[in-house]
């Protein structure tokens, strides 16, 4: 998946439109489970709503939506459509509707609700992830202490570590800086270290990094 953008932190923003009160709750979520959390408790704490209709994007794998009773296509498609407009993913969306008593139309709802989401996401603290992949560095137990923590104070953050035969660290590294993390290593451990590519994962930009300074 290309890079994108998620938000920091949760954030809630509301909006009214003929009457109609619109309570746009986002937050970010790296599973379908933390997904689906987000959203039975926010039906919880609004279960007098006349609607709560949701949406969320994960990467590039899940992508759903729920009217929850307003006409099909009309609320959590838009809220949807949104969020892949301005290209956000590792988000869950739930805009909460009291109805104020003026009928809207089809065309009304879905700018209500496509505009509550657009609104929210204004408001929140966005940041861009980029791919990266998780390296497996293996060096020997001797020299694994001062290579950990040369890892520990490093832009490349250390994601698990097995001591076997010898020490694997894996590693997410943006592909962006591989060959400055190839040189890096190589200089801190004095080419002792082997690096293997594995898995692609995402890391934020801020710490994407292609030439950091040699560990003291």
């Amino acid at each position: 998946m290309p890079s994108y953008l998620t938000i920091i932190d949760p954030v809630e923003h509301e909006t009214d439109v003929r009457r109609s009160r619109f309570i746009c709750a986002l937050a970010p979520v790296g599973t379908e489970e933390e997904a689906r959390a987000f959203i039975a408790e926010r039906r919880r704490l609004y279960g007098d709503a006349t609607h709560n209709c949701t949406a969320y994007v994960l990467g590039d794998r899940v992508q759903k939506a729920d009217d929850d009773g307003e006409p099909g296509g009309t609320a959590g498609t838009p809220m949807l459509e949104v969020l892949n407009r301005r290209g956000f993913a590792d988000v869950v969306a739930v805009v909460t509707r009291y109805f104020g008593g003026v009928l809207l139309g089809a065309g009304g709802l879905v700018r209500a609700y496509g505009g509550a989401v657009g609104e929210a996401l204004d408001r929140a603290v966005s940041v861009r992830m980029v791919p990266a992949t998780i390296m497996s560095v293996v060096i020997d137990h001797a020299h694994a202490g001062r290579l950990e923590n040369d890892l520990r104070v490093s832009p490349y953050p250390v994601r698990a570590v097995d001591y076997g035969a010898d020490v694997t660290f894996e590693v997410a590294v943006a592909d962006g800086a591989r060959d400055g993390f190839a040189g890096w290593l190589a200089g801190v451990t004095a080419g002792r270290a082997i690096a293997l590519p594995g898995e692609g994962v995402h890391l934020r930009e801020d710490a994407a990094v292609s030439s950091p300074g040699r560990s003291a």
